[in-house]
């Protein structure tokens, strides 16, 4: 394999993580709202100990984090202020053991999406990003947005 190619698919690979990413994120946003409903994610996070405006930013976080990422805007801040809310549902399930399929969820898929924010933090969005465009690209620091 070429370093051409070996750049491609990374480079496309970076697009699938954070296509990954973005649609987990934004599938669990939508969840809180459309099933849980706002006020049910409210009072499970109050019967956490959790403050109510926690569950407000948590539903925000995961909506406006997922879109960006699935989106590929601003690829690297998105997926970096996400490590601290996935580190919170870590948290939330770590007293349900090691299995997600364990009753209330254990602690390994939330564990794997820190790990994969933190990958997306480090490599960028990758193809199909709408940093690449260069109208957008040539506005945004190359730090928090490639």
């Amino acid at each position: 394999m070429t370093i051409y190619t070996q750049y491609n698919a990374q480079y496309y690979g970076s697009a699938l993580l954070r296509v990954s990413l973005g649609s987990v994120l934004l599938s669990h946003g939508l969840l809180k709202v459309g099933v849980f409903t706002v006020a049910g994610t409210v009072a499970y996070f109050e019967s956490m100990g959790l403050p109510a405006a926690a569950a407000y930013l948590t539903i925000f976080a995961e909506i406006a984090g997922g879109s960006a990422l699935l989106l590929g805007f601003l690829t690297r801040l998105a997926a970096g202020l996400s490590i601290p809310l996935l580190l919170g549902a870590v948290w939330a399930h770590a007293g349900n053991g090691w299995v997600f399929s364990n009753t209330g969820g254990g602690w390994e898929f939330p564990a794997l999406l820190v790990a994969l924010a933190f990958i997306v933090t480090v490599q960028g969005g990758g193809a199909f990003s709408l940093n690449r465009i260069p109208f957008i690209a040539n506005r945004l620091p190359r730090l928090v947005a490639a």
